[in-house]
């Protein structure tokens, strides 16, 4: 068996200005949040307001979360290392994953303090929990339009995303909570909205949280069916008897690695066969760093692999 290893290294200088814009976003993202934090917590004591001191938290613990986010982009920035020979980018899903996990945790604390509302009901003050909460408002939207523009595949960003549409939501069931006392004063509905605003915010921390472990464990990435591509792959490179071995998996949410092995036909060059494997996978589908190992005779790696469906036997 003649291996013959070859590697995309395409700094995507386009990836790396995106990063940066990325970044950027979220800082700004986290400057309004942290700012807000204040004036809205300071409207929940003053107003008594569950649904408000709900949304304080919550855009508390969001900038936390931003801060956590850009911190892992300025350092998965950094270079790679003999120790980490994919730098640290991981980073960036640490903090998504961090960041979903916090969410369930702010859920559960809304949830148990909903339940002693209703036990107790406690006084609300409508005119100022409904000036804090427009406040919000206008806040969290700022915020939300700033890191709107930014790359939604990137799953450290959508998780920043996620914590501020869950203020955008907060902020709005505490307007309309605050506008149902002041007309009718019906306090109940006040936990009650808190907690439609948990179960969004569940929903969206189980995506991040679900989307994470997957990269984390080195999962296929979603959008990608390695069967295609080792069906693709014999129908369209002549020289490509058989393609087996398919590992795919994501460093980040954006950057996805492949590993195959081939066999060719009858005097088919190994180098040329390689460059068009990896031509193949980087135009259809958009993988830049590819691993050939092209296998002469037989396939004794000793390794376990998982079945691809279509797979034939490989080893004589």
């Amino acid at each position: 068996m003649t291996p013959a290893h070859d590697h995309t290294h395409t700094q995507g200088t386009h990836n790396h200005l995106y990063a940066k814009a990325d970044q950027h976003r979220i800082g700004w993202a986290f400057i309004i949040i942290a700012v807000f934090v204040i004036v809205e917590m300071a409207g929940a004591l003053l107003s008594g307001s569950l649904a408000l001191l709900a949304d304080a938290v919550h855009m508390l613990s969001d900038a936390a979360a931003l801060a956590f986010s850009w911190a892992a982009m300025h350092f998965g920035q950094r270079a790679a290392t003999t120790q980490l020979s994919y730098g640290y980018k991981r980073l960036e899903i640490l903090a998504a994953f961090v960041n979903g996990c916090t969410l369930f945790v702010i859920a559960a604390w809304i949830v148990l303090e909903a339940a002693r509302r209703f036990a107790s009901p406690v006084p609300v003050v409508g005119r100022t929990m409904l000036v804090v909460a427009v406040a919000g408002l206008a806040a969290n939207l700022v915020a939300f339009v700033v890191l709107n523009g930014g790359n939604r595949q990137n799953l450290n960003l959508r998780g920043a995303w996620l914590h501020i549409l869950g203020d955008l939501l907060g902020s709005g069931a505490a307007i309309v909570a605050a506008s149902v006392i002041l007309i009718t004063g019906w306090t109940p509905i006040d936990p009650i909205l808190s907690i439609f605003v948990t179960v969004v915010i569940l929903k969206s921390a189980w995506g991040i949280v679900k989307s994470s472990v997957h990269i984390l464990l080195e999962g296929t990435p979603e959008n990608l069916n390695l069967a295609e591509i080792k069906m693709d792959l014999e129908r369209n490179i002549a020289e490509v008897r058989d393609a087996h071995h398919l590992h795919a998996w994501s460093i980040t949410g954006e950057q996805h690695l492949l590993t195959l092995h081939v066999r060719l036909t009858e005097g088919a060059r190994a180098r040329d066969v390689v460059l068009a494997v990896r031509q193949r996978i980087a135009t259809r589908f958009k993988i830049e760093h590819v691993t050939v190992q092209v296998e002469e005779d037989q396939c004794d790696d000793g390794h376990a692999h998982p079945p691809v469906h279509g797979d034939e036997p490989h080893c004589n």
